[in-house]
């Protein structure tokens, strides 16, 4: 909900009757951080702190939508990578070794300032023809691919895209190379 406070140094239990006016600090929709001041008693303050949980508690679907889509639609996707990589803690530790070297070796260099909003599957194709271009192995391909895809999906999920951007593209070509066994 958020809290209450005064930035003197008065100790908590002579608030009361101290002449120093009240903070409130809370998370707005989009999750920044607000502090709000000039409140005289507790009272005025929590007043207005469940005046701002009412509002919040109220606010329909659209408008959360729209505070979600403001708040991760213009984060650079290093940052909402490394968001969605914390939420990653069901992964074996050497499945969560090859996704850190996936983030760290393809994605963030091709990726990591582009903002959220700004993926179509016109960026996804080019992040895929770049990666045939440069010679990397189609199964480092595949994998970078299916983790790119996995972080856009998440993001299609909180409402960024209207259309998931992997969605209209190609996915990298497998070319699988002969095994030198001969077939007849």
């Amino acid at each position: 909900m958020g809290s209450f406070f005064k930035s003197c140094d008065h100790p908590r239990i002579r608030w009361s009757k101290c002449p120093h006016d009240y903070k409130i600090r809370y998370r707005n929709l989009t999750g920044r951080q607000v502090q709000e001041s000039g409140f005289a008693t507790q009272e005025s303050a929590l007043g207005r702190l469940n005046e701002i949980f009412e509002a919040k508690r109220k606010t329909p679907r659209a408008q959360a939508k729209a505070a979600r889509i403001e708040k991760y639609g213009q984060m650079p996707f290093g940052q909402y990578a490394a968001h969605w990589r914390t939420g990653q803690r069901h992964l074996a530790e050497s499945s969560a070794r090859r996704l850190d070297s996936l983030l760290a070796n393809h994605l963030l260099p091709a990726f990591n300032g582009r903002r959220m909003n700004s993926f179509d599957h016109k960026v996804v194709d080019e992040f895929v023809r770049k990666m045939e271009e440069t010679g990397v192995g189609s199964a480092t391909q595949s994998n970078a691919f299916d983790k790119l895809a996995t972080i856009l999906l998440d993001a299609h999920n909180l409402g960024i895209f209207e259309h998931n951007p992997v969605r209209g593209g190609a996915g990298p070509a497998l070319h699988p190379k002969p095994c030198g066994h001969t077939h007849s």
